[in-house]
């Protein structure tokens, strides 16, 4: 796959804080990268550094194989951004909005504009100072979906919108995969990212602690177990693999379990008489929760 966007061992600070520490991470064509942590972890300071707002001090960081820092002119004509809090001119209609947001990226698509402009529900003719934070939302969103770009960079895009909106959007975003676009998605929705990212990349305090695909960064959690068997299931808490076991009556149980040892839970559980025997893997709340407790 083409490598759109190269982080390599980015470092920045602001005076003595230390806000990124040897960050890397690549997003591919025709990938969605999930960029989760949570506030104050760095998101938002590295995408400042992809969009060329500020600079590095250490480290590569690069779009379409050019300095975001050196090259950032020609960067910003193929790429599309979508902030967490849109600000706009409150004297302009949103759709004078959308219009200056596309004049200014170099023309776009307006059939594609008026399509979503429909889907997200957004009445164009009015003032942006009349607008809520959704509608605000709305305004970044089909600006930024309504111009032909290869990368698309979106920070918390769904803040302030409601389930059906984010759906649109959602869907919105597997168009542009199909189309072979590159998309760095930073939410907090974390059922937004688990549904849409082919990779994960996951931030804590300046430093990338997992990085990955989904499915791969599932075996490091464990799943929940549900258990119901003929014999008394008491002394199953002693088996080695299993966590957090809780005894609902003298036959069944909900424990975690490293996957890892699954098989070997298994065989202990048909020397029970298995009734019920439930695993579902764990979700990335789980996941992103691992690294955050305590």
């Amino acid at each position: 796959m083409t490598e759109v966007v190269k982080v390599k061992n980015v470092q920045k600070k602001f005076g003595k804080f230390q806000a990124l520490s040897d960050v890397t991470f690549t997003v591919d064509a025709g990938e969605v990268v999930g960029f989760i942590g949570p506030n104050g972890a760095g998101k938002s300071t590295t995408i400042r550094i992809l969009l060329g707002i500020i600079n590095r001090q250490a480290g590569e960081a690069q779009i379409f194989g050019k300095d975001v820092w050196k090259d950032s002119l020609d960067i910003h004509k193929r790429i599309s951004y979508v902030p967490g809090d849109v600000a706009l001119w409150g004297s302009l209609t949103g759709g004078e909005i959308i219009d200056l947001f596309m004049k200014l990226h170099g023309g776009g698509d307006q059939q594609k504009r008026d399509e979503l402009i429909q889907r997200f529900e957004l009445d164009p003719k009015k003032k942006a100072k009349s607008y809520s934070k959704g509608n605000r939302q709305k305004v970044g969103l089909i600006a930024a979906l309504s111009v032909h770009s290869d990368l698309y960079i979106f920070d918390e895009p769904t803040s302030g919108l409601d389930p059906l909106m984010e759906a649109v959007f959602q869907d919105e975003v597997e168009k542009l995969k199909h189309a072979g676009k590159a998309i760095l998605l930073s939410s907090h929705i974390l059922s937004e990212v688990e549904r849409l990212a082919d990779k994960i990349v996951i931030i804590r305090q300046g430093k990338v602690v997992e990085t990955g695909v989904l499915n791969e960064l599932r075996h490091l959690t464990r799943s929940t177990i549900t258990l119901e068997t003929i014999q008394t299931i008491s002394d199953f808490a002693r088996v080695v693999g299993v966590h957090d076991f809780q005894q609902q009556d003298e036959h069944s149980a909900v424990f975690s379990a490293d996957n890892h040892f699954i098989n070997d839970i298994l065989v202990e559980a048909t020397k029970l008489g298995v009734k019920k025997f439930e695993s579902v893997p764990p979700t990335l709340e789980d996941l992103f929760m691992r690294h955050y407790e305590g």
